[in-house]
């Protein structure tokens, strides 16, 4: 026997009685005066009585609250396949955020909607996978607040905008619940929109070794930089690795560094970035440098260690890109490099001290693009590796680190202790191509200098050192006394 096909029932005229329930699969839209509105189908809506006329029952799948008694039209039940609800076909998700009616004077003419109000705004651009980024405040140590104005894709392809950029311009006050939101772009690193767009990538420039020499001698003291000057001299686009050992006098001489930098570079632009450091410490190196501190201490989460590190990183290969001089100071990168250890999980293998295979890959991606280049600007990076800690993770993050620089400076524990600073061990620390950087009277100086210390004992080499040293006001004095072969 066929199966009837079921039919579904159309709706009656009422009176003034209350909404008809929809159908199963389709509710009959109703007639007459007084009713309440049609009812509404389970996959789509049935249509609206007439200016009252209520709608018949189907065969009701389950109860559905009845609308209000005299309303007409508008389907009831569930959305339709399109996602549709009720008749004007308007998505459901955007019924609550309808614009609503203009508001009407007492002629019953359209009130005029105040000029939306801009402020200016700038911040470091920090970009998400989606595309689109938000504007990061350097007052707030670029972390993520939600007063940050939000960088719309669009304007980001725009411009060509990369992450790490400075940017000018107007941004739209937050208002509800949404944040504040940047309207026009005024200045790109300084210089209009239009025409950063012609700017070189930093993988488009050319590296070089470093030729230009930075002198970090400020007079007769301290003595830790002249003896830099003379055995490890540094370049602009040095990538050098301070080797210490706990307690051997790291932090003062980092600080030393910055401070001879400032001094005698006031044009170039100083940053020091601070991974798992005691919040103490970053006090005390704000308070004692002239350059940008940026710190994620230990009391951070290492999101924040791992976030700040690359943020960084691309804020100085930007200026970099523009020809200027960046000079980092990464304390340190031991620390940063346990850091992404966590971060990356168990993703790969384990080495040894527990050290995974992926966690070195950033860290020594970070560290590799300090470099000079050819059209002008450098990028210096001076990190810290931690030895000597009886952890084999350390251990092994040194070596992973140990011939990627183009300068060492291996600290002494042994001259620490016995209180010889800079506690400098004058055989394993030295410069790759120095001789792009010294003059050649300077050059034949080191040269016949380091023959001599290296036949000493590394504590009495640098005590020998440092009491010469101290009998002059300059090293250029220093260096005429070893050219004539007179030193004591």
């Amino acid at each position: 026997m066929a199966k009837k096909k079921f039919r579904p029932r159309s709706g009656g005229g009422g009176g003034q009685g209350r909404s008809g329930y929809g159908g199963h699969y389709g509710g009959g839209g109703g007639g007459g005066g007084g009713g309440g509105g049609g009812g509404g189908g389970y996959y789509q809506g049935g249509g609206g009585g007439g200016g009252g006329g209520g709608g018949g029952n189907g065969r009701p799948r389950r109860r559905r609250r009845p609308g209000p008694p005299g309303m007409g039209g508008g389907g009831g039940g569930m959305r339709d396949g399109n996602g549709m609800q009720g008749d004007d076909r308007q998505p459901y998700y955007d019924r609550e955020r309808a614009p609503e009616a203009p508001k009407l004077d007492e002629n019953g003419q359209p009130i005029p909607v105040k000029e939306m109000v801009l402020e200016a705004g700038y911040g470091l651009l920090e970009m998400h996978p989606n595309g689109y980024g938000f504007l990061r405040s350097p007052d707030n140590n670029y972390s993520r607040e939600r007063s940050d104005p939000f960088v719309p894709g669009t304007m980001i392809e725009k411009y060509s905008l990369r992450q790490g950029v400075m940017i000018r311009g107007q941004v739209q006050p937050g208002r509800g619940h949404q944040g504040p939101r940047l309207r026009e772009v005024t200045d790109v690193e300084g210089m209009p929109p239009d025409d950063y767009i012609k700017v070189k990538a930093f993988d488009q420039l050319t590296p070089i070794n470093p030729d230009r020499w930075f002198r970090l001698e400020t007079g007769p003291q301290p003595l830790s930089t002249r003896v830099m000057d003379l055995l490890t001299p540094l370049g602009r686009g040095q990538r050098a690795l301070i080797v210490a050992p706990p307690r051997s006098g790291k932090t003062i001489l980092m600080q030393q560094i910055s401070a001879g930098v400032a001094a005698n570079y006031p044009d170039v632009k100083q940053f020091i970035l601070l991974i798992d450091e005691r919040p103490e410490e970053v006090t005390d190196m704000r308070r004692n440098v002239k350059g940008e501190v940026c710190a994620s201490s230990l009391d951070n989460d290492i999101e924040s260690h791992v976030r700040l590190s690359q943020l960084i990183i691309e804020r100085c290969k930007r200026m970099a890109e523009m020809g200027q001089d960046v000079f980092l100071l990464l304390d340190s990168i031991t620390r940063l490099a346990r850091a992404f250890n966590k971060y990356v999980g168990d993703k790969g293998g384990t080495m040894s001290g527990g050290l995974n295979i992926k966690a070195m890959d950033i860290p020594k991606k970070l560290f590799a693009t300090a470099r000079a280049f050819e059209e002008g600007g450098s990028l210096t990076i001076v990190g810290t590796a931690l030895i000597e800690t009886n952890s084999r993770m350390d251990d092994a993050i040194f070596q992973e680190f140990k011939g990627t620089g183009n300068m060492e400076l291996v600290l002494d524990r042994k001259l620490a202790e016995r209180r010889v600073w800079p506690a400098i061990d004058v055989t394993q620390s030295g410069t790759r191509r120095e001789e792009l950087l010294l003059e050649p009277e300077a050059l034949h100086a080191v040269t016949m200098l380091r023959r001599t210390l290296s036949s000493m004992h590394p504590v009495d080499a640098m005590e020998q050192l440092t009491k010469q040293l101290g009998r002059f006001k300059t090293n250029a004095e220093f260096i005429k006394l070893i050219s004539s072969a007179r030193m004591d």
